[in-house]
């Protein structure tokens, strides 16, 4: 099945397509107070099995960022992705890339102090839950600053914990041809609770020799299409409700 996200429908503007002279001249780029609104996609570069790639938060992330910028229309500018992230829970698979909390802290601070020289807000969409800690932190102090800067995430109610049937089936949805669907086998879907002691000592690794935790193999296309559809809502509600009222903590 094709998607909106593939064809790019209604793309939103993109910042790394525009010029400098060209940003704040644009009348689609201003919102109501002349300059835009940047919403930046945060994501990870870290393993998801042997049947999805290392850059499925990231992907996830662009692409719901994406739609919600076309969404809320005029003003809504789309940056390039973050791609790194704190993942030093995957640190035990090849091609996790992880610069750690402190360090994503200090890259979202600098981020939104510059970009906010020209941007009149600033969001970030968050695609892995290993960067909360970061967000929560980084967007407090850039507030305290006085900087206009909020975040929220790509959620699902009751998905399951990492490259199992949510985020295969999100991805089946958005990038088919990146998945592999003859390597997906079931991986440990045990509560994340129950995980949580033996990850906090060794890993994902410590919990599943495949990085999976969740079931892949039941993933629909379908089933990510909405479950596409309910990450691209909850955040362009929230987003709306943020620009309202002020409010920079979102989830």
């Amino acid at each position: 099945m094709n998607s909106a996200y593939h064809h790019r429908v209604a793309a939103p503007g993109e910042l790394g397509d525009l010029t400098s002279s060209g940003l704040l001249s644009t009348p689609a780029n201003q919102d109501s107070s002349g300059s835009p609104t940047l919403i930046v996609p945060l994501g990870s570069t870290e393993q998801h099995g042997p049947h999805l790639p290392l850059d499925t938060d990231t992907r996830i992330a662009t692409a719901v960022a994406r739609a919600v910028a076309a969404r809320l229309g005029a003003g809504w500018l789309l940056a390039p992705a973050l791609s790194y992230g704190a993942s030093g829970e995957h640190e035990g698979f090849a091609g996790t890339v992880s610069i750690g909390t402190e360090a994503l802290r200090m890259v979202l601070v600098e981020f939104g102090r510059s970009a906010c020289n020209w941007a009149s807000r600033l969001v970030f969409v968050n695609g892995h839950g290993g960067n909360v800690e970061a967000l929560v932190a980084a967007v407090g102090l850039l507030r305290t600053e006085g900087r206009d800067v909020g975040w929220t995430s790509c959620l699902v109610r009751g998905a399951d914990a990492h490259a199992g049937h949510t985020e295969t089936s999100v991805l089946l949805h958005i990038s088919p041809e990146v998945v592999h669907v003859d390597a997906m086998v079931p991986g440990n879907s045990a509560p994340l609770a129950e995980l949580m002691p033996a990850m906090r000592a060794g890993g994902v690794a410590a919990v599943s020799a495949l990085g999976v935790l969740g079931d892949p193999t039941t993933a629909t296309v379908l089933d990510g299409e909405r479950y596409f559809a309910d990450m691209v809502d909850g955040c362009a509600r929230r987003l709306l409700a943020w620009t309202a009222n002020g409010h920079g903590m979102l989830i």
